[in-house]
């Protein structure tokens, strides 16, 4: 064991920087296998060289292990990603770098832009960048207030993961972290379906849709990004045109914008109408309301209580259990 630890092991105590360094990505001599180095520079450490312990032989390791023979050391491939050596069907998934979620923290509180275009800029879902700027904001809450973070846990836990770094610059392409615009699964779309259609017409996505549902949107609108596909469709009728590209995506921006505008007018007017009365541990709010906003069956969106839910109506007396209609 104390063989292996002062030999091959040695590799593993001072983490290669900005590397994962699972033990499928070194061969049993303790060499780097993507670097595609000759000798072991830990293994002459501690064979007769400097001690690895010390200042110059973690200095002499890490500029030999990230030269590797004057040429940079590459990104981790799919076999360095397997942590466990005897579950070679399991692949570390990398997670977003440090910069990245305060680049995304920046582009929506300092910039103003909307979780959509900060998605599609960073190719980060949706979702996921929402997440970030929550968790953002409270941290740098917890900070203004002095508490403790768990900084140097979150630290080691990033580098033993795999991570998606932040583009070097704002005219850079960013590095993919995921897939953003996939299809969500529809509850009307479960059903199979067998609908006869003559050859003489013309059945697209959007037939399609209103064959499961009559409110159901064509797929191309109910993609997260849907801009992404008018854009593609610019870029593809004037090939070469850049320009003509950079504008429409500018004009997508500008209407995302007024859109993301009027919400946040609309929350400020209801923010303002809004009665608020505060005691050390409660905020009461007090809004006008009107008793015709529940519908004709009480159930409507708009009425008192829709954001509690609303109880079902099964177990009351005379309504209709059984299934009404036939797809």
């Amino acid at each position: 064991m104390f063989r292996w630890l002062n030999g091959p092991g040695s590799a593993f105590r001072d983490p290669l920087p900005g590397s994962t360094n699972y033990l499928n990505a070194y061969d049993p001599a303790g060499n780097l296998i993507r670097a595609r180095t000759q000798t072991s520079p830990r293994l002459n450490n501690a064979e007769g060289g400097a001690d690895a312990d010390s200042e110059e032989g973690m200095a002499r390791h890490a500029l030999d292990q990230n030269l590797a023979g004057g040429k940079p050391i590459p990104r981790e491939t799919a076999d360095d990603l397997m942590p466990f050596p005897m579950n070679r069907q399991f692949r570390a998934q990398p997670v977003l770098s440090e910069e990245l979620r305060d680049e995304i923290y920046r582009l929506i509180s300092q910039e103003g832009k909307s979780v959509r275009i900060v998605s599609e800029k960073l190719e980060v879902d949706m979702q996921r960048v929402g997440a970030v700027y929550r968790l953002k904001t409270i941290e740098n809450q917890w900070i203004q207030e002095g508490k403790r973070l768990a900084t140097p846990y979150a630290r080691a836990v990033n580098e033993m993961l795999p991570k998606t770094p932040a583009p070097p610059n704002s005219k850079s392409r960013a590095i993919p972290h995921e897939s953003i615009n996939d299809l969500p699964v529809h509850a009307a779309t479960r059903n199979q379906l067998f609908h006869p259609v003559p050859e003489s017409m013309h059945f697209n996505r959007t037939s399609a849709a209103k064959v499961f549902s009559r409110d159901l949107l064509p797929a191309e609108h109910r993609i997260p990004h849907p801009e992404m596909v008018e854009l593609a469709k610019v870029a593809q009728k004037h090939r070469g045109r850049d320009d003509l590209v950079k504008e429409r995506r500018e004009e997508l921006e500008k209407e995302e914008a007024a859109v993301l505008n009027l919400k946040r007018e609309r929350t400020a007017a209801r923010e303002a109408a809004a009665l608020k009365i505060e005691n050390p541990r409660w905020l009461f709010r007090f809004e006008n309301i009107k008793a015709e906003s529940v519908g004709k069956d009480g159930r409507a969106r708009g009425g008192v209580g829709a954001r509690y839910g609303v109880p079902p109506q099964d177990r009351k007396k005379g309504q209709v259990k059984i299934p009404t209609r036939v797809v």
